[in-house]
């Protein structure tokens, strides 16, 4: 009897996917739990494993259509059957399952993650499942080397002879776990002038949400500069005990930790704007820009970020970058997000004018950390005015703030940039 492959609900508040791409054509046979399709949504792409063996006998959802989860997306059976319900074109059919999403039937792929699949590692088969098992390994500790970062039965086995031949002297520590590789940029085609370079389903999305941002907020931006002094120090002195627990501690942590406590000490930025009035967001969300290079932008969120020490956001940073950038993270994840922060800076550049992420109040924008020569004030007085300057060099980095004008007026969006600038500069 012919198996129903199903839109899968891919978070609690995830209701709708984009089929970015079929893995798989009509007439191909497919494994079960092999990948065989990619959904797209908001900007997460996401390997939907075959729910059975066989052929498959119809695609009713074309690539770059969305639909809600649910809806039935392709019929797999034995060579020769014939799809139920085959008459009528597939722009028909699609149009009825997105009306009547397909109940379930036993034994079909429903709408909780298909098996095989785990929510925060991607795709896992079979054969992977069961050595992790034996072996009582913790896949989230394993670098996966397949497909969009697909743990495949070489990494698990990679991870179990590391282990075996890791230290174990008394006293002695094991090494943290290695980071993930992070994959070089696809190449795009050539830019040959006279041609048309398609868009990807991702890179709409973002032309999209920015277009729609700019014309829904009036944007304006004011810039400081921060002495990072304290914090490269208070880095340089923890970052070692923090490598022993497998944290790389960035520049991004205190950032974030900056932005909590500027957050809190002004509430009306961590708020959206509504017809209704400006609402106020208890949790403190903290949203952080990633690249993707040639694909693309996500901005991962740090839930809570208010109730994490600087090393628990340390270890969300490493996370969520590590995961966004193998194409690992969840739907949930880059949802409800109160504020942003963009580290443009990686890429050399000094300050910057972002774009909000609607619909936040404001955006942080971190630039490139230069050594600088600065002129400060000395505590050594003189008989004209009490003190002397002196030239000094010092790690600077210019802060931009974007933010609502609907919502803050220049005056409290410094109060709010210099709270950033305090907490850094005078780091305890």
């Amino acid at each position: 009897m012919p198996v129903q492959v199903i839109m899968p609900q891919l978070g609690e508040s995830v209701v709708e996917g984009t089929v970015s791409k079929w893995l798989k054509a009509k007439g191909d046979k497919v494994e079960e739990f092999e990948p065989l399709l990619e959904v797209n949504t908001d900007k997460v792409d996401s390997e939907i494993p075959s729910p059975a063996s066989g052929t498959i006998l119809e695609i009713l959802v074309p690539e770059g259509t969305t639909v809600n989860a649910g809806t039935l997306l392709a019929w797999i059976g034995e060579e020769g059957e014939t799809a139920p319900g085959g008459n009528g074109s597939p722009a028909e059919r699609v149009a009825v399952e997105k009306a009547e999403p397909v109940p379930t039937a036993p034994g079909t792929a429903s709408s909780t993650p298909p098996l095989g699949r785990d929510r925060g590692l991607g795709f896992i088969s079979p054969v992977v499942a069961k050595i992790a098992s034996e072996e009582d390994v913790d896949l989230s500790q394993v670098v996966g080397t397949g497909q969009s970062g697909r743990i495949t039965k070489k990494d698990v086995l990679a991870y179990l002879e590391r282990r075996r031949e890791a230290p174990q002297a008394e006293g002695r520590p094991s090494p943290p776990p290695t980071a993930a590789p992070v994959a070089s940029p696809p190449p795009t085609a050539a830019a040959v002038p006279g041609e048309v370079l398609p868009l990807s389903t991702v890179r709409q999305a973002i032309a999209d949400h920015m277009v729609m941002s700019k014309r829904t907020s009036p944007h304006v931006t004011t810039v400081m500069e921060i002495d990072l002094s304290r914090v490269v120090a208070h880095r340089q002195a923890n970052k070692e005990a923090l490598a022993r627990e497998g944290v790389n501690l960035t520049f991004t942590a205190y950032f974030v930790i900056a932005a909590v406590n500027a957050l809190k000490a002004s509430p009306i930025v961590n708020s959206s704007w509504s017809e209704a009035g400006i609402v106020l967001h208890r949790e403190i969300n903290i949203g952080m820009a990633t690249s993707l290079g040639e694909a693309g932008l996500i901005v991962p969120v740090i839930k809570n970020a208010d109730r994490l020490s600087l090393s628990g956001i340390a270890r969300a940073v490493n996370d969520l970058a590590q995961r966004a950038r193998a194409r690992l993270l969840k739907p949930d994840e880059v949802k409800d997000g109160t504020f942003t922060i963009t580290n443009h800076g990686t890429s050399g550049s000094l300050f910057a004018t972002p774009i909000i992420n609607q619909p936040q109040c404001g955006i942080l924008g971190v630039g490139a950390i230069q050594k600088r020569v600065v002129v400060i004030s000395g505590e050594n007085s003189d008989p004209i005015s009490g003190s002397f300057d002196a030239i000094a060099i010092r790690p600077m980095v210019y802060v931009s703030f974007t933010f609502d004008h609907r919502i803050l007026d220049g005056a409290i969006a410094d109060y709010f940039l210099g709270t950033v600038v305090e907490s850094l500069n005078n780091w305890k």
